[in-house]
């Protein structure tokens, strides 16, 4: 979870990573947003790449900035 945090404030900065979490309607995951897909206790990572897909994240920064998947 605490990857998740991590990842959401070094993206998006700790405010509208907080925005985001609350707000974003995420439709992948059925609409829920990534607070309640959290209760709901699906997977961080999962919500982590819905979150990058909605926001058009460029998939090289999908594992964090600065970090390159391991070959």
């Amino acid at each position: 979870m605490s990857d998740f945090q991590t990842l959401m404030q070094n993206e998006f900065g700790v405010e509208y990573a907080a925005v985001l979490l609350s707000d974003l309607a995420l439709t992948e995951l059925g609409d829920l947003t990534g607070e309640e897909a959290l209760r709901q206790g699906i997977d961080p990572k999962d919500i982590w790449l819905a979150i990058c897909r909605a926001q058009d994240i460029p998939e090289e920064r999908w594992l964090g900035l600065n970090k390159k998947p391991k070959e």
